[in-house]
């Protein structure tokens, strides 16, 4: 109905508007900038949180998306304001520079300005303590942000490149190529995934809205359906589901955990990586190999206080209906991992999608399906979606309150286990495939891991 109201008032008044625009000419142009949070285009084509909220709202729309990616705002704004695009859509933080020049959406997420530089180097806690080279992405919201510190910090001075991306600039403070740059709190998330020396100083700003940005000088048609769309997809769980895919498992670091993984994957994995590879089945092997390492650590003879064992932390039980004969067995353990996470894949009922489906396979691996049902029966009484991971794991977390499990028909469950058993996968996951795109030859075997493994495997016959 907002549609055929808007359409038919511009037919009744015989005036171009935004959304008319857009509607009568059936595309949807949105500008963004390439990166981690935004926009590229991955094996299976575009992907990327802007990305997907631009094609969400193009859908609602009823009108085919074009996406005019650019490399750095400096480029991208322009476009806009000579009405080449309709919209932007890039993790535009709302300074109020921006707010004077553009219309804005929406909030959808907050983020600061950090200070970042090298862990190991002296800490600067504050503008006085900056003593080397200050470099920032030209374009961004930084500049205004230290602008406004210049009126206070007379001394403070940095310059700005067109060269180098935000996610650049983090790589050369890593290696020392300059001392410090200004990174949003969402990317720099993700990149402490892949390089934990990344370290925080201090926040240059406080934290600011995320929105789109439409062209100030045209009319409030298109805003207006903005408005709608965020609306519909904050009510029905679609943005909640969207940002936990792409930011829910990397809102906590660890700095000590992050580079032991990274050292481990370089110097462990590749011992077992042929086993992964060759038990993975429709599975990703890094999947399989970021489970283990979330079970054992690599270790082939890892235990625990329940009795679970082996790289994949296997039951007795499981491993036995499985045809598992020995759990230390790294071999075994990867393929009856391998076939217990696919089995419990299969049982996850069918109208679930993707990624939602193997985060549940994942949480059952973990605290059981009985207890994962439990936890999606409470989510469906509350009101919430049992088909999403973003609904159902605050319900996991319910599994430990007397008030909510003696409600359920299997009880008590440590769901708060559980839930944090995703997580880490997932960040292991993602450093994993970073670390085989960007460095594959690091992963690689020297030698077989039968050659490897010898000493251990003649020792296990069974457990």
């Amino acid at each position: 109905m907002f549609l055929v109201l808007v359409i038919g008032g511009c037919n009744d008044t015989k005036q171009s508007s935004s959304l008319g625009d857009v509607l009568d000419s059936g595309v949807l142009k949105v500008g963004t900038t390439y990166g981690l949070t935004t926009y590229y285009n991955g094996p299976t084509g575009p992907i990327g949180f802007e990305y997907e909220l631009a094609e969400g709202f193009a859908t609602y729309l009823g009108v085919k998306l074009e996406v005019f990616p650019y490399y750095n705002l400096d480029d991208l704004f322009p476009q806009l304001t000579d009405a080449h695009l309709d919209l932007i859509a890039a993790g535009i933080s709302v300074s109020p520079e921006r707010y004077q020049k553009f219309k804005f959406g929406p909030g959808y997420q907050r983020v600061s300005e950090k200070l970042v530089f090298k862990q190991g180097n002296e800490w600067p806690r504050a503008i006085k303590d900056l003593k080397g080279e200050l470099v920032i992405a030209a374009g961004s919201s930084h500049h205004d942000s230290l602008l406004r510190l210049q009126l206070e910090n007379e001394q403070l001075s940095w310059q700005e490149t067109d060269d180098s991306d935000m996610e650049e600039l983090l790589e050369m403070v890593l290696n020392e190529e300059l001392d410090y740059t200004i990174a949003d709190s969402n990317i720099l998330a993700l990149m402490r995934r892949r390089y934990p020396e990344l370290s925080i100083g201090f926040s240059i700003s406080p934290e600011q809205d995320v929105a789109w940005a439409v062209n100030k000088q045209r009319d409030d048609s298109l805003l207006a359906a903005l408005i709608e769309y965020f609306g519909i997809i904050q009510n029905n769980g679609t943005l909640a589901a969207l940002e936990d895919k792409y930011f829910g498992h990397v809102r906590q670091f660890n700095y000590v955990d992050t580079r032991e993984f990274i050292k481990s994957s370089r110097k462990v994995l590749p011992k077992f990586k042929p086993w992964f590879v060759q038990y993975s089945g429709d599975l990703d092997w890094r999947l399989l190999a970021a489970m283990s390492y979330q079970e054992s650590h690599w270790r082939p003879r890892a235990k625990s206080v329940t009795g679970v064992r082996g790289m994949m932390m296997l039951t007795l039980a499981t491993a036995k209906e499985l045809g598992i004969v020995s759990r230390l067995d790294p071999e075994q353990s990867i393929k009856g991992g391998a076939k217990y996470l696919t089995k419990l894949l299969k049982r996850i009922p069918d109208r679930i999608t993707h990624p939602d489906r193997l985060w549940f396979a994942l949480a059952s691996y973990n605290v059981g399906l009985g207890h994962l049902e439990d936890a999606r029966v409470l989510t469906e009484r509350q009101g919430a979606n049992p088909d999403m991971w973003v609904d159902v794991k605050i319900r996991l977390l319910q599994l430990r309150q007397k008030k909510h499990y003696k409600t359920t028909r299997y009880g008590y469950a440590r769901g708060n286990e559980a839930v944090a058993y995703v997580d880490n996968i997932r960040r292991y996951y993602d450093t994993l495939v970073w670390l085989d795109e960007q460095q594959p030859q690091i992963l690689q075997p020297e030698v077989t891991p039968e050659e490897t493994l010898a000493p251990i495997i003649a020792e296990v016959v069974t457990d």
